[in-house]
């Protein structure tokens, strides 16, 4: 069978073309004659912008040579970002036209945003394009019934394949080289986060769960980058930044990574970390698993069936039972300072309390812990509560989001949806420009404070204190 794939495909780094790798090779050593198109430039034997109407109507003039079209299906690969339900609507119905020009057509589906199967202009247009696929292959059972529901495509029509069934290792180093090729102590016990950095991976959740596993040998290293020049991503991007700079023992890599160092960094690590928010499946879990490593998820999407296939997976609900899990795993206690009690005595019990209580919670909140060695009561407490404290004001200014479109008066959300349509362009920059500004100037002043208690400027003790007596 002469078939047509499209898809990301290497040197572009990217799960998803990892992934077409192997589909490609299973098939060609099945006896097909597998050709592919990228939507970049690429390994790939063609390339083709397929992002807009333009570039679905481009597809459907290629598609008649072939006896079957697959598609690795991301919405980034074709819908603009961001997008309105008229420009949904018209990549949806030039889709349709590409699709009903292919001889057989199966999609292969790795993220999709099932609020886009609704009534209404895309929701019309989305059920339309789906109808038209010979064969939707998704991961999970979750999956499949998520996405009949969502646009009205009858469940046979719809199958399950294992998500890593054609994964290959794509490293040859062990444990030990692989931290020594990477900077890894071999004696750190090793949490690893990696992926497209995107608010809905949740790898600041990680990073909060993990403060106070620094001071005590531990380290967590996130490896990704942001996959889409989307204001949003990228002010989540500098918060995490700021977050795992603020915090000790968390390296932030923020970059591409090749299929091979990807999973050199999972085979480095001692437990793999998935604190995603949503998912549908996890190419990262399958490959963590394929290496034997132990993962720690959240139980979301697909994430629990593919746990249920005998992986070593522990799986949480919250915060709470994250940071229980990764303490565990490391062999701790969760709790921050387990060496220190709480005050019984003093002339000042109360007060000796309270700067107790706000120690722990600045902790749980994730603020500054002072780096290196154990925590003591003396001057790393007091950078701790110091830095919470100088940039508490500043932390509790919500980041700033653009007022939402809908309304309960038809009228209203239309004339929202236009002003947000013809200010977007504008005004989206300057809302991350000020997000940025905030996570600058809570690190500015969190690691001011740090310094002005652990090195203290010349001549302040000779500051006469001012008393009410006075």
């Amino acid at each position: 069978m002469r078939i047509l794939m499209v898809t990301p495909y290497p040197p572009i780094r990217d799960g998803i073309a990892s992934y077409a790798v192997q589909a490609v090779k299973g098939l060609r050593a099945e006896g097909h004659d597998v050709e592919v198109l990228s939507p970049g430039p690429s390994a790939a034997h063609y390339h083709l912008d397929l992002v807009g109407p333009r570039g679905a109507l481009a597809l459907a003039k290629r598609v008649g040579r072939y006896d079957k079209l697959i598609v690795q299906f991301h919405p980034d690969f074709f819908y603009p970002v961001p997008s309105t339900a008229r420009d949904r609507a018209a990549v949806s119905l030039a889709l349709l036209a590409a699709f009903r020009r292919a001889g057989e057509v199966e999609v292969v589906v790795h993220e999709i945003d099932y609020r886009h199967g609704r009534l209404g202009l895309d929701g019309v247009a989305n059920r339309l394009l789906w109808s038209s696929v010979d064969r939707i292959v998704v991961h999970t059972e979750n999956e499949r019934r998520t996405f009949a529901q969502a646009f009205g495509v009858s469940p046979q029509k719809i199958t399950l394949t294992e998500h890593g069934v054609r994964f290959l290792p794509r490293t040859f180093y062990d444990r030990i080289r692989a931290r020594a090729s990477l900077g890894i102590p071999q004696d750190a016990f090793t949490f690893l986060s990696i992926g497209f950095i995107q608010p809905h991976k949740g790898f600041d959740r990680a990073v909060t769960a993990f403060a106070g596993l620094g001071a005590r040998g531990c380290r967590l290293d996130i490896v990704g980058s942001v996959r889409v020049d989307d204001p949003g991503y990228v002010a989540y991007n500098n918060e995490l930044s700021v977050l795992a700079r603020a915090t000790d023992g968390v390296g932030l890599h923020d970059g591409y990574v090749s299929d091979e160092l990807f999973d050199r960094w999972i085979v480095a690590s001692d437990v793999v970390v998935l604190p995603y928010r949503s998912i549908w499946s996890s190419g990262v879990l399958e490959r963590a698993a394929l290496y034997g490593r132990p993962i720690i998820a959240t139980a979301v999407g697909g994430l629990p069936e593919q746990a249920a296939a005998g992986r070593d997976v522990t799986l949480v609900a919250d915060d709470a039972e994250l940071r229980t899990a990764m303490w565990s795993a490391a062999g701790q206690r969760t709790m921050n300072f387990p060496s220190t009690p709480w005050p019984i005595e003093g002339d000042d019990l109360r007060g000796a309390i309270q700067q107790e209580v706000r120690l722990r919670a600045a902790t749980d909140r994730g603020s500054r812990v002072a780096a290196g060695g154990t925590r003591t009561a003396g001057t790393d407490t007091e950078a701790l509560l110091g830095a919470s404290t100088v940039s508490a004001p500043v932390r509790r200014v919500h980041q700033l989001q653009l007022p939402p479109t809908n309304s309960h008066r038809a009228s209203a959300a239309f004339v929202k949806r236009m002003v947000r349509r013809l200010t977007a362009w504008e005004v989206e920059p300057v809302v991350g420009q000020v997000n940025a500004l905030r996570a600058a100037t809570v690190e500015a002043l969190e690691e001011l404070a740090v310094r002005r208690s652990t090195d203290p400027v010349p001549g302040d003790d000779d500051v006469p204190t001012v008393t009410q007596a006075d």
